[in-house]
């Protein structure tokens, strides 16, 4: 079942430690799960992040080492607060039905001072429940052409006395429903790699893709369904995804449970299109803890939460890793050089001193093929510009003013020239840019920019 903001006059749910082994067999799975590009680790309170496998790189971890009582790095964590995400048209409640308001308080998100994330829902005297649900900043997660992409999380699920409405999950979403509040919800895809509700010590894993009662079947999606999760209440327990794009024809999803694969889903399950707009692009990975909403009330039949239903029961993470792999000799994929020295002339109608170009190093192209450049074109605004060489399907623009809240957004094309304005700029901020863009087929990422806005 989806955790999105999907309009919420739609009716339907989401459907949402494995004791010790002795250690000849535990030996024997962490060769297998090494043989798959899975990491294998069960995790243990405090575990520093595991080392990807070989022939594997890290592109993402934290390991939530931060002082006691303190909140998350911003530059790479993303709050989402309130109920539901502030776009016209998004749906409240997030789109699920839950009743917590997510905040950023240290209350509900915080470093234990241990090596832990901890995200825990409280109920107020009033009733009133808060909690915490947290993104990554970045939303490239993703598998080249030819290659693997893995994410995973050690986390031990909450354990509440009475748990009737409890709703962990561990998640991911395509990069484009960021910046449309994820309205355009399933068919930018949704990967659910840990559920659990009512405190069942169960989890489900989950595919979400296409549209509204479409080829994945959502709101419910291509789930596995509540699967035993023994000890996962009491002990940290690795939850996984690998998206296997290594071949590109016949790609797949693998959802593992402490390195054994415990659901699949193949790309000849939906069509081609729906797929490739689900699965082919980046991520970004999400932790919460609902209270009530549909997934829970499916699975108990009835209106979760239960009046007696526990306060501050937290999940807590150990550990986060995105590894990935190279794309795979003659598959579509490529990277991007370049550098920008842009500065503003320091007046409301200035323009860039400076522009920024790019050659890509992958796909057989060595020749330039698109220029950047950022430029003040009024009081407070920026506007980033992007001109592709080879005509582009689409141009996305992520970017970051002084480090925080990663922003991305498709940009407007005018005759081959792509454009994204920026508002509410004040003087000396530093705007931090960078594209994606489509190219005969494949795409590619630029390097990172940057422009000091002057005032």
């Amino acid at each position: 079942m989806s955790k999105n903001p999907r309009p919420s006059a739609l009716p339907g749910a989401r459907p949402r430690s494995r004791r010790a082994l002795p250690t000849v067999i535990g030996a024997l799975l962490v060769l297998v799960a090494g043989a798959l590009g899975l990491s294998a680790t069960g995790g243990s309170a405090a575990a520093a992040v595991p080392g990807p496998p070989a022939g594997w790189t890290t592109i993402f971890s934290d390991d939530f080492n931060g002082a006691s009582g303190t909140g998350l790095n911003r530059a790479d964590w993303l709050y989402d607060t309130g109920t539901g995400y502030a776009y016209p048209g998004a749906a409240t409640m997030w789109g699920t039905g839950e009743i917590e308001t997510a905040t950023d308080s240290t209350t509900n998100v915080y470093q234990d001072g241990s090596g832990h994330l901890v995200i825990k829902p409280v109920k107020d005297a009033a009733g009133h429940w808060t909690s915490g649900r947290v993104e990554t900043q970045r939303t490239d997660f993703a598998a080249p052409a030819g290659g693997q992409l893995e994410i995973s999380a050690s986390l031990k699920q909450p354990a509440p006395a009475s748990g009737l409405g409890y709703w962990p999950a561990f998640w991911a979403m395509g990069a484009d429903a960021r910046p449309v509040g994820a309205t355009n919800w399933p068919s930018i895809g949704e990967l659910d790699i840990m559920e659990d509700v009512n405190a069942l010590s169960q989890h489900s894993t989950t595919f979400h893709c296409g549209a509204w009662a479409g080829e994945c079947h959502d709101p419910d999606g291509i789930s596995s369904g509540l699967q035993a999760c023994g000890g996962c209440q009491s002990g940290f327990h690795t939850y996984s995804v690998v998206i296997d794009r290594t071949n590109t024809a016949a790609e797949q999803l693998r959802f593992s449970l402490d390195g054994t694969v415990t659901y699949t889903v193949n790309e000849n399950q939906v069509s081609t299109a729906t797929w490739q707009a689900a699965v082919d692009h980046g991520f970004f990975a999400i932790f919460d803890v609902a209270i009530g909403g549909s997934y829970p009330n499916k699975v108990c039949g009835c209106t979760s939460p239960s009046a007696s239903i526990s306060s501050g029961a937290p999940m807590t993470v150990d550990w986060i890793a995105v590894n990935r792999t190279s794309g795979g000799s003659g598959t579509a994929g490529g990277t991007s050089t370049g550098t920008s020295t842009g500065t503003s002339t320091g007046t409301s109608t200035g323009t860039s001193t400076g522009t920024s170009t790019g050659t890509s190093t992958g796909g057989g192209t060595t020749s330039p093929d698109y220029t950047a450049s950022a430029a003040t074109t009024g009081s407070g605004q920026v506007r980033i510009t992007f001109v592709p060489t080879t005509p582009a399907a689409y141009v996305d623009v992520h970017y970051l003013v002084n480090g925080a809240g990663q922003q991305n957004f498709r940009m407007a094309n005018s005759g081959g020239t792509w454009t994204q304005t920026i508002n509410g700029l004040s003087a000396g901020n530093v705007i931090t840019y960078w594209f994606t863009y489509e190219k005969n087929g494949p795409q590619y990422d630029t390097p990172h920019f940057t422009y000091t806005y002057k005032g």
